[in-house]
């Protein structure tokens, strides 16, 4: 047995761990956060910290956190472990067996969730729609998505946010960086965001990022033979654990799986996915061609600001030598 030894009576640190929860947790309908505080008065009143039962698991303490607050699932193998080391006599497992954690993932901090998974990904398998993918926004293009909701009038939150995506994409542009498969639906190419000069600098990025050996991107265009695809974006991350992770984005929340049919389906739809894109050069010839088309829509917006203000300054200009017009009264016989 590796618990720590316990006093005769099992309540010794009621005071401790009863006030952590008064502070820390109240009601919930959510089965995956009540075995999070299931887990978290079976290791207090074992003695254990959180640091303390993450060494014993050889993993972070934030880890342990994320599983004692229900957001973050946990392998059988891993519950069972915990079971013995907390002396819980299989409750702990009998409990994880009745939490769907496939629909009980689902909460507020669901972003920071993905950030840490992609932090480790050895691969990344993308399904794009409508919207360049965060891994490939130019800095123009992050800084117009981010100009917009909480962030519109609050410039610090903004450039916190640009700052955040920009250094989530660092891994990627090393040499031997993780391999990033982006699937990029046409829709995510003609969808403007910031305007054409932002485009055709985010179509320059493109063309850029492509000519790295560990990014592929493959352009799904318009007319395409019609195949059954998820409707939302799909993200395939492949861990070092062998493990593999599906995350999808709704408006307001992103959910995760670990679930193997789970993961076989989105596997499968990634790769029908795959079967109606262009091949890498004529990807590549796609995003050109728009680049070109946007570099174009931005010239012409320039010209047509200069012809108004040229128009403008005309107008000014004979106001100004003129004057206002005013009615002169002729005399009889004048």
């Amino acid at each position: 047995m590796t618990t720590k030894t316990l006093c005769e009576d099992p309540w010794h640190l009621k005071g401790k761990y009863m006030a952590h929860r008064r502070l820390g947790v109240g009601p919930t309908s959510s089965p995956a956060e009540m075995f999070g505080e299931a887990l978290r008065f079976a290791r207090e009143r074992a003695g254990y910290t959180q640091g303390e039962l993450g060494k014993l698991l050889h993993i972070d303490r934030t880890v342990v956190t994320r599983f004692e607050s229900g957001r973050r699932s946990m392998d059988r193998e891993v519950v069972e472990r915990l079971d013995d080391l907390l002396a819980m006599g299989g409750m702990l497992v009998r409990l994880w067996e009745r939490v769907d954690w496939q629909a009980d993932i689902e909460s507020p901090d669901w972003y920071e969730m993905y950030t840490e998974l992609e932090a480790e990904a050895l691969a990344i398998r993308v399904l794009q729609f409508n919207r360049i993918n965060g891994l490939l926004q130019c800095e123009e293009y992050v800084r117009a998505m981010m100009g917009t909701g909480n962030a519109r009038n609050n410039p610090k939150l903004a450039a916190e946010r640009v700052d955040s995506r920009l250094k989530r994409q660092g891994r990627f542009l090393v040499a031997d960086g993780p391999m990033l498969m982006v699937v990029l639906d046409e829709s995510a190419i003609r969808t403007v965001i910031g305007g054409p000069g932002v485009m055709r600098r985010q179509m320059e990025h493109l063309l850029a990022v492509t000519e790295r050996s560990n990014i592929l991107i493959e352009v799904a265009p318009f007319g395409r033979p019609l195949v059954t695809t998820p409707s939302t974006s799909v993200v395939l991350l492949s861990m070092p654990d062998g493990k593999e992770w599906v995350y999808s984005e709704s408006l307001y929340r992103g959910r995760f799986s670990d679930a193997p049919s789970v993961v076989g389906e989105s596997r499968q739809d990634f790769d029908l996915a795959r079967t109606g894109v262009l091949p890498p050069e004529d990807s590549r010839a796609l995003i050109a061609e728009a680049m070109e088309e946007y570099r174009f829509a931005e010239r012409r917006s320039q010209d047509g600001h200069l012809v108004q203000e040229q128009l403008q300054r005309g107008r000014r200009a004979r106001v100004h030598r003129g004057g206002p017009w005013l009615p002169v009264r002729r005399r009889p016989g004048a």
